[in-house]
């Protein structure tokens, strides 16, 4: 793909696409190629018909092919805040942190506390440092995401292609994604499977939240216990979809919220958890079981539990 110009002289672009964009989305391409344009205003050019693929309109869902020439219009970008080598300064710790590499993805044990993408106050993520630590890297990106506070195996392609059929795994749920999470109050019973539709509001705060709405995306969680402490109880959550919040927003709905949410927990637990020194939310990515992409190999990656929490769990 031919370089952008200088986003302080706005000009009309013409991008020439290759392979390695090939089957990308249109506007997907462009929220990846346009940073410090908001994605309202990349639609709304799009409606407009400014944006144009071999001089004819497209459809934000097009999806690119090889030779495919993408006139932009003139924007001014705002220019990116860090470099690469700026980026990765002071994130070398993440790499003992990668649970297994190879030439097609790799899967990495992720903090909490650590956004997985810049944006929203976060300069740097977890995706832009690993870019800035492996430079010679043609391609790098998220399969799919965790929450800032989650922890745990996080999964990402080194190839487009690769990306393409990790996508395809979770959408047809051919990935198997395992939660440690300790929950408030006693589990009656052994495991049960949750089926509720889920959907983003923003409410008067402005904080996106997650509620339970006839009119959301069905979410479905497979609920485990494995300990029972008094109060509280470890369980194993398996998402069979993959929903943003939804294994917070489930849980809380059973009545057994996660502890340390701050969002849809229970306060009085919360604070209980707190004085025996849980300091995040306790839920955990435990586990990734998935069919290699390329290799067809069985793909098993596992994620110890972090000591904070394991911590808490010797206290109670």
């Amino acid at each position: 793909m031919k370089p952008a110009v200088d986003p302080a002289s706005p000009a009309v672009r013409y991008l020439e696409i290759d392979e390695s964009r090939a089957g990308q989305r249109l506007d997907n391409f462009l929220i990846a190629t346009l940073k410090g344009v908001p994605k309202s205003h990349i639609y709304r050019i799009l409606r407009k018909g400014e944006v144009r693929i071999n001089k004819g309109r497209a459809r934000p869902d097009y999806r690119l092919e090889p030779g495919d020439v993408v006139r932009i219009p003139p924007l001014r970008q705002s220019p990116p805040k860090l470099d690469s080598a700026e980026a990765a300064e002071g994130f070398a710790w993440l790499l003992p942190r990668i649970l297994y590499e190879d030439d097609d993805l790799m899967v990495v044990n992720k903090p909490a506390g650590l956004a997985v993408h810049a944006g929203s106050g976060v300069a740097v993520g977890l995706i832009e440092a690993l870019r800035g630590l492996r430079p010679e890297a043609p391609f790098l990106d998220l399969a799919h995401r965790l929450d800032r506070d989650t922890s745990g195996c996080l999964l990402l392609a080194k190839t487009r292609p690769a990306l393409l059929a990790l996508h395809r795994l979770l959408r047809e749920g051919d990935m198997e994604k395992r939660y440690l999470a300790l929950v408030a109050g006693t589990w009656r019973g052994g495991q049960r499977e949750v089926t509720l539709a889920l959907e983003k509001n923003r409410p008067r705060s402005g904080e996106r939240m997650v509620e339970v709405s006839e009119t959301g995306k069905q979410a479905t969680s497979l609920f485990v216990p494995h300990q029972r402490y008094g109060s509280a109880t470890l369980m194993e959550i398996r998402l069979l979809t993959g929903r943003t919040h939804q294994a917070r927003v489930h849980a809380a709905h059973l009545g057994h919220p996660i502890a340390g949410d701050d969002k849809y927990g229970d306060r009085e637990f919360n604070r209980r958890l707190h004085k025996l020194g849980l300091r995040r939310l306790f839920l955990h990515a435990q586990r990734l079981r998935f069919e290699h992409p390329v290799s067809g190999s069985k793909m098993d990656v596992e994620a110890p539990l972090p000591d904070e929490l394991s911590g808490v769990l010797e206290k109670l």
